[in-house]
């Protein structure tokens, strides 16, 4: 019905096991099963367990497939390879970010490249329409260039499986080899486990914890069967079940900009430090001549990682950024941080108070709390040369 909330197929074992549910996005998903800070330090110590199967997750195929997602974002995707994923942005016509997204170059069982683009879960009706207004029946049946567009989101299941030990607990569920796997690749996988039911899934080295760690895209039918198999097996591990609070908390430890928090249709890639997303030349999508001209021309904001003392209280979105007593720009996001035992903070300032070791203050709440900014990310683990980016 309109009105009520979507439920992933893994939201009646949250339920069930003590799952703390909200509404996010247009879908009940579970914030927490026992306490945020155990289910983060499970992540950054051992191994966690999580349902992202509210993101939305769009399939184009066919032989002009590459070429549309080029017209459409803002990194070139003609020359990826079979198994790579991009980060990579959608912006209006103006520069704005309508989203932020990950794009996979498969194959499928006919040995057909396919392109995967995972969106956020409240931007996928957003993007779905957006993909429909450029894609139109002209478009789509371009002679040589014909582009097939489906919304996989709800006949798939998404699980995050994030932590120091995340190899360890999954290499057994599939047939390919992890260690082999580079950071931001992907394949399509076996899964040789009654729990499957003779399915594969795809699987990348991806996330949004600043952990080593892997997504895992099956079918909605198998999802409760390979959850349960992967809390069993990484019981040993020190395994647990994490929410979408611990995972807020990660994300922002390492730096990773929001939807809807840092980034939005009133953010440009360059006041969010995401240039590196935008190819610029040899490229035509929505926004191009808007951004031409905004990187040719000083930023008016930046994004800025704030730390506090400890012992602060931790600043929330929008509470006020001051430099000298002046307001001078406003939190995106904030936390305390379980990892560094202290208050952290995104926000956007002018470039001038930018700077790593610059002294500011947060209105928290009406009281000035001291702040001081820091390189991003806040949190950044070793990475062993196997799992060096090949974005």
């Amino acid at each position: 019905m309109e009105g009520e909330s979507l439920h992933t197929p893994l939201h009646d074992w949250h339920a069930a096991h003590g799952g703390r549910m909200v509404d996010f996005a247009g879908w009940r998903m579970p914030i927490q099963y026992t306490s945020i800070i155990q289910e983060h330090t499970a992540v950054r110590n051992a191994v966690g367990v999580g349902d992202v199967s509210h993101m939305g997750r769009l399939r184009f195929e066919g032989p002009g497939a590459a070429l549309f997602l080029d017209e459409l974002l803002t990194r070139r995707i003609t020359d990826m390879e079979p198994g790579q994923i991009r980060y990579s942005l959608v912006t209006n016509d103006e520069g704005g970010i309508l989203d932020d997204v990950l794009v996979g170059h498969y194959h499928n069982s006919h040995g057909q490249p396919f392109f995967l683009v995972v969106v956020n879960a409240g931007n996928r009706e957003k993007i779905v329409n957006w993909v429909q207004r450029h894609l139109t029946p002209e478009r789509a049946q371009r002679p040589g260039q014909e582009v097939l567009f489906s919304d996989m989101s709800r006949l798939w299941a998404m699980i995050t499986i994030q932590g120091p030990r995340a190899l360890e607990l999954l290499q057994p569920l599939v047939d390919v080899d992890l260690r082999a796997m580079g950071y931001y690749r992907g394949a399509q996988v076996r899964i040789p486990h009654p729990a499957a039911q003779r399915q594969g899934g795809i699987i990348s080295r991806t996330g949004y914890t600043g952990e080593d760690g892997f997504e895992l895209i099956i079918g909605a039918g198998i999802a409760v069967g390979i959850w349960e198999v992967l809390l069993e097996m990484g019981r040993q591990l020190g395994a647990l079940p994490t929410g979408l609070g611990a995972r807020d908390t990660l994300r922002l430890e390492a730096g990773m900009p929001l939807y809807g928090h840092e980034l939005s249709e009133k953010i440009n890639p360059f006041q969010a430090g995401l240039g590196f997303a935008c190819h610029l030349s040899g490229s035509d999508f929505p926004g191009r001549e808007a951004l031409l001209r905004i990187q040719s021309a000083p930023l008016d904001i930046v994004r800025i990682g704030l730390e506090m003392p400890a012992g602060s209280r931790p600043a929330r979105e929008s509470y006020p950024i001051l430099s000298a007593g002046e307001k001078i720009g406003a939190v995106t996001s904030g936390t305390h941080s379980p990892t560094l035992g202290k208050p952290i903070a995104m926000g956007y300032v002018p470039p001038q108070f930018a700077a790593p070791g610059t002294e500011l203050q947060i209105d928290v709440r009406g009281r000035l709390e001291p702040a001081k900014v820091v390189e991003l990310p806040f949190y950044r683990r070793p990475r062993p040369a196997a799992q060096k980016s090949k974005k």
